[in-house]
């Protein structure tokens, strides 16, 4: 699928021929219409397909005055599962060009809440950044209220299933930890090599160049991000310890009950025992006494109470 949006006086429309000075954002698009966008904007086929591995790090490629920027969104398979997936800005001398294997909601968001300049592709960059970050910190705080309802839950009954929904989100932790470092590192990369006041008079024919007025919207998105990653390192922390934690519960639950059923399987072996004894063929006490049974169950009962006694005072029962 692809998409052609071109602003004009502050509207975005859709066109369906490529012009210059458009955004063309493709999902999943099939080697005929990479092979129409390389052709018509002149962009690196190599380029254009980078995003189509899922196992993509971020990273910045720059070649004969194109740039490829490679970030990571989150993407959220349910509830409690999210995984990140590779998105792929190709910024050419006329067109910026968006690619991604899935169908994402970051491109309706931007649509949405930001003024999308489409020929100011440095400007569309710094806000595909900055709304990822968003995204980001949305993602960590909605797995932050499921970490919170599982707990409540694993307070009140020990189930697997409530343990194995906290090692979901903890992985997808990870996930997101892991990914936001990389946009971390490209932002700042990106900040310190290659965007340049338009004013300086050093000129690097790359097709990216920062303007005095975008200087404050990546810093918005540096900032964003190191929140989010910030927020995804102190959760992460915290899960790990409450896993941890509710395992260590879970243990010694189990010792408890596991000392309950041995304390009451001794009691219970004791009236047997004497049972075992006057079960014998032997000359037995009390063996030709009207009141013997009377006499074994008090003798058995004491035995119990004893032993339930000691028992007790070791917390066993």
């Amino acid at each position: 699928m692809m998409d052609i949006y071109r602003e004009t006086k502050g509207i975005i429309h859709k066109l369906d021929e490529i012009e210059p000075h458009v955004w063309i954002h493709m999902v999943a698009p099939t080697e005929e219409e990479l092979q129409k966008v390389s052709k018509r904007t002149g962009l690196d086929l190599d380029f254009l397909k980078a995003a189509l591995d899922e196992e993509e790090r971020s990273r910045l490629e720059v070649d004969e005055g194109q740039a490829l920027i490679l970030i990571n969104i989150p993407i959220m398979r349910s509830k409690l599962v999210y995984v990140t997936l590779p998105l792929g800005i190709i910024i050419g001398q006329d067109y910026i060009v968006t690619v991604c294997i899935e169908n994402i909601h970051l491109i309706q968001e931007l649509l949405q809440r930001s003024k999308v300049h489409t020929g100011k592709k440095n400007r569309l960059l710094l806000q595909i950044l900055y709304q990822t970050a968003i995204i980001y910190i949305d993602s960590i705080r909605r797995l932050n209220m499921q970490t919170r309802e599982l707990e409540d839950h694993l307070r009140k009954s020990m189930e697997n299933e409530e343990m194995f929904g906290l090692m979901e989100i903890q992985k997808s932790l990870v996930y997101l930890l892991t990914a936001l470092r990389a946009n971390q590192i490209l932002m700042e990369k990106l900040l310190r090599s290659y965007f340049r006041p338009v004013y300086d008079k050093k000129e690097d024919q790359l097709p990216i160049k920062l303007y005095a007025e975008d200087e404050d919207l990546l810093e918005d998105a540096l900032t964003e991000n190191k929140q989010a990653l910030s927020m995804a390192e102190v959760y992460s922390n915290i899960l790990s310890g409450t896993l941890d934690a509710f395992a260590s519960i879970i243990s010694n639950n189990l010792n408890i009950v596991m000392k309950f059923l041995a304390a009451i399987t001794i009691i219970l072996a004791i009236p047997g025992l004497v049972g075992t004894f006057y079960g014998m063929n032997v000359l037995l006490p009390l063996q030709n006494n009207h009141h013997a049974f009377s006499f074994i169950l008090l003798i058995s009962g004491i035995a119990v109470s004893i032993a339930a006694f000691i028992f007790h005072k070791k917390n066993m029962l």
